[in-house]
C-alpha cells in the first residue's frame, strides 16, 4: 500500500529563484519549521545518489538518497527502513505570473500504512511548513542566494 501527502503552491517569483531555495537542501531549516538540520555527506552537490542526513523534530533522523534530479525542475529523494520507504517529491513549474511548486511524500512498504496513520498529522503540517516557507523565501527580496553549494 502506498500512501501519498502532496500540496501545490502558487509562488510569484520566477521558477529559477524558486528552484534555486528549493535545491538548496542545506538551507531548508533558515525558512521551516519542519526541518532542523539537513547536512549533505561527502559534501557533494545535489545529484542523483548524493546523500543527506536530515533531522526533523519529532522524528528520528534519516538518511536520504537522492533517486532522479532534473535540473531547474524537480528531485526526488528515498529515505528507507525495513518495513518502510519514504519518497520526497519536490517540483518546479514555470507559469506566466511565476511558478508553482509541488511537494510531496510518498510512504510504502510493510508498515508504511501504519506508519502514514500514526503520522499523517504531522506530515501534513510539515509540508505546509515546507510550502509556505519556501514561497516566503522565494519572495523576501532582501534574500540573496550565493548559488548552489559546489557551485559557488
Amino acid at each position: 500500500m502506498k500512501k501519498t501527502f502532496q500540496t501545490e503552491i502558487e509562488i510569484a517569483a520566477p521558477a529559477e529563484r524558486v528552484w534555486t531555495i528549493m535545491a538548496d537542501v542545506d538551507r531548508w531549516h533558515e525558512w521551516t519549521p519542519s526541518i532542523r538540520e539537513v547536512r549533505r555527506l561527502g559534501g557533494a552537490p545535489l545529484a542523483v545518489g548524493a546523500r543527506a542526513l536530515i533531522r526533523q523534530p519529532g522524528f528520528p533522523p534519516a538518511l536520504w538518497t537522492v533517486t532522479a534530479l532534473v535540473p531547474g525542475e524537480r528531485f526526488s529523494w528515498v529515505s528507507v527502513v525495513p518495513g518502510l520507504r519514504v519518497t520526497g517529491h519536490h517540483s518546479v513549474v514555470a507559469m506566466p505570473d511565476g511558478c508553482r511548486a509541488t511537494l510531496g511524500i510518498e510512504i510504502e512498504g510493510l508498515f508504511g500504512g501504519l506508519w502514514a496513520r500514526l503520522t499523517r498529522a504531522i506530515t501534513e503540517r510539515y509540508i505546509g511548513y515546507e510550502a509556505e516557507g519556501l514561497k516566503a523565501r522565494s519572495l523576501d527580496a532582501a534574500y540573496r542566494h550565493g548559488g548552489l553549494p559546489g557551485k559557488r
